[in-house]
C-alpha cells in the first residue's frame, strides 16, 4: 500500500514539474514582457534596465533554475507589474474563487447525481426523456453564452440580481449556476448509466427475491456499487472547476484567481502566470489524489490489489 501512494506521490510532483516547465519555456518564448509592459515608446536604455532589474537578460536556462530554486523555497516570484510576491497576490484573489467553485460544486451534486439516479430507475420514461434532454442541454452549452443570457434576464430585464461583483449572496447566485451547468449535467449523464449497469446485476436480482424494499435496494446496493465511475467523474470535474472559472469570472466580473489570470496574460505578467497555472495544475491532481483514495475506499478489490 506504502509503494501505491509513493508511486502516485512521485507521479504528483512529475506532472507539476511538466506543467511548471512548460509554462516556463512557452511564456519567454512567445513575446517580449518587457516590451508590452513598458509599452511602445520605451527608451532602449530603459528595456534594457529592466531586463537586468528583473534578471530577464539572463540565459533561459539561468531564469528556468532561479525560478526552480525559488519554487524549493517557497517563494513564486514577484510581480512584473504590482512588484509585490506572487503568493501574496494568489492569496487574496484564491477565497472568491473556492467560495465560487465549491457552491457551483455543491449545486452540481444536489441537482445532477439524484437527477441521474431517477433516471435510471424511470429509464424510458418521459422523465428519463427529459432529464437526459436537459443534462446534454447544460453540457453543451457554453459557460460564457449562460452567462450572458442569465445577465440579460435576471439583471436588465427582471432586475432581481446584481449582475457582477461580489458582497452578498445575490452576487454568487448567477456565477454558481453558471459554472455549475456543466458539471450538472455531466454527472446527470454518467450516474445514470453507472446506475443502469448496475440495476441489471444478478445480485440486484437477488436482493428483490429476498424481498428486500426497493428504496434499501437502490440506496444500499445499487448506488454504492455504481460509485465508481460517479466518483472518477466527480472528482474530476471538482478539478476543473477552478479552470472553468476563467471564463465565469471574466463574465460576472468575479474578483478570482481566473480573472486575475485573464489579466495577467493581457499584462504579460510571467510570474503571477506561472504561479496561477501551477495553483489550477495542483488543484487538478489533488482532486486526482482523492478520487484514487476513495477508490480504495470504495472497492475493497482496489485494495488488495494496492497491496
Amino acid at each position: 500500500m506504502l509503494r501505491f501512494w509513493l508511486i502516485k506521490f512521485l507521479r504528483t510532483i512529475l506532472t507539476l514539474w511538466l506543467v511548471v516547465t512548460f509554462t516556463f519555456i512557452v511564456l519567454r518564448t512567445s513575446g517580449d514582457p518587457v516590451q508590452a509592459l513598458l509599452g511602445a515608446d520605451a527608451m532602449p536604455a530603459e528595456i534594457e534596465q529592466f531586463r537586468r532589474a528583473w534578471g530577464l537578460d539572463q540565459p533561459l536556462i539561468v531564469q528556468y533554475v532561479n525560478y526552480i530554486g525559488q519554487m524549493a523555497t517557497g517563494q513564486f516570484g514577484t510581480s512584473l507589474r504590482d512588484h509585490r510576491p506572487v503568493i501574496e497576490i494568489i492569496g487574496e484573489r484564491l477565497p472568491a474563487t473556492l467560495q465560487l467553485g465549491l457552491a457551483a460544486f455543491a449545486l452540481a451534486a444536489l441537482i445532477g447525481i439524484p437527477a441521474g439516479i431517477i433516471a435510471a430507475l424511470r429509464r424510458g420514461s418521459l422523465i428519463d426523456r427529459a432529464i437526459m434532454t436537459v443534462a446534454v442541454f447544460g453540457f453543451a452549452l457554453p459557460n460564457f453564452f449562460l452567462g450572458i443570457l442569465l445577465i440579460l434576464l435576471f439583471s436588465l430585464t427582471w432586475q432581481i440580481l446584481p449582475s457582477s461583483g461580489i458582497g452578498t449572496w445575490q452576487h454568487l447566485v448567477m456565477p454558481a449556476i453558471t459554472l455549475a451547468t456543466f458539471t450538472a449535467g455531466s454527472l446527470a449523464r454518467f450516474t445514470r448509466s453507472a446506475m443502469l449497469e448496475v440495476l441489471e446485476k444478478p445480485f440486484m436480482r437477488a436482493a428483490a427475491a429476498k424481498g428486500v424494499p426497493f428504496g434499501k435496494r437502490v440506496m444500499l446496493h445499487a448506488f454504492p456499487n455504481a460509485a465508481i465511475p460517479i466518483v472518477t467523474v466527480v472528482g474530476l470535474n471538482l478539478g476543473q472547476l477552478v479552470a472553468g472559472a476563467i471564463v465565469v469570472e471574466t463574465v460576472f466580473a468575479w474578483p478570482g484567481i481566473g480573472r486575475l489570470l485573464v489579466v495577467a496574460v493581457s499584462q504579460r505578467d510571467l510570474a503571477v502566470v506561472q504561479g496561477l497555472v501551477l495553483v489550477i495544475a495542483a488543484t487538478m491532481v489533488i482532486a486526482n489524489l482523492i478520487v484514487d483514495l476513495l477508490y480504495g475506499l470504495l472497492d475493497p478489490r482496489i485494495r488488495e490489489a494496492a497491496r
